[in-house]
């Protein structure tokens, strides 16, 4: 299982949200590529990247940063981006620059069709992004909620040939609460793709309870604030899930 840290870029600066506010936006950084190249430093092996304002505007807007973080890591790591990404030139462009996954999110659930299109022109790196709350999907940087039930929605993309669906909890989510584990189980165990699980990763018994419940096909963790603010270890948490979870899940599945 994969502890994936998170790069959140606001205005070309590593910030965390709590929720999905703009407004209480924490900076921790105001050069993400070090960032990234820190992360790696500390055993990540995959880095999870979000355009926030791109996210609202609906079209990319830190694009600068995201180059400078694919040219410091290179190939060492697989980088996944999501956020105002809307248009298969923009996938397209992305893919050029060297990022492995795409991350669609809203686009996804407003157009439908999009999505479907970009797995078929982009086989092997679209992941879908469905953020909730209560069970209903989130859109437009988490402002709106619509009437989709998440579980629903997991199942119609699956079979339009995504890689992974990455669940986030609104709820959770920069608040340091804990995974709503129930939660994830209940979206993953009927897919036959991979669940990446976010929001509320506090600390190792995070990573304990997540690793327990791993062979439902979460195969892996997002976590942001936890590593940032010193509450959880990265290097610790990836040798804890190294520990707990040493099968393969294509194995088991």
């Amino acid at each position: 299982m994969l502890i994936i840290p998170a790069i959140d870029l606001k205005d070309g600066n590593c910030v965390r949200l709590k929720q999905g506010e703009m407004e209480g936006a924490t900076v921790f950084s105001d050069d993400p590529a070090a960032m990234a190249k820190h992360w790696l430093a500390q055993g990540a092996r995959r880095l999870h990247l979000v355009d926030l304002n791109g996210a609202f505007a609906g079209k990319p807007k830190n694009e600068a940063a995201v180059r400078s973080i694919v040219a410091a890591v290179g190939q060492d790591v697989p980088v996944q981006l999501g956020g105002g990404i809307r248009d298969l030139a923009t996938i397209e462009r992305y893919l050029d620059l060297g990022i492995t996954y795409i991350i669609v999110g809203t686009a996804a659930v407003k157009v439908p069709g999009f999505l479907h299109e970009a797995c078929d022109a982009f086989p092997g790196h679209i992941m879908v992004g469905l953020d909730a709350k209560d069970g209903k999907v989130a859109v437009d940087g988490w402002s709106k909620l619509t009437g989709h039930d998440v579980g629903d929605l997991a199942k119609r993309f699956e079979d339009y040939g995504v890689e992974a669906i990455i669940y986030t909890d609104i709820g959770r989510d920069g608040m340091m609460g804990g995974v709503n584990i129930p939660a994830t189980v209940e979206l993953a165990r009927p897919l036959r793709v991979p669940v990446i699980a976010s929001g509320g990763v506090t600390n190792l018994d995070d990573v304990r309870a997540l690793a327990a419940v791993y062979q439902e096909g979460i195969t892996g963790v997002i976590t942001g604030r936890a590593i940032y603010e010193g509450t959880l270890d990265l290097r610790a948490a990836q040798a804890l899930a190294d520990e707990l979870t040493p099968i393969k899940l294509s194995t088991l599945r």
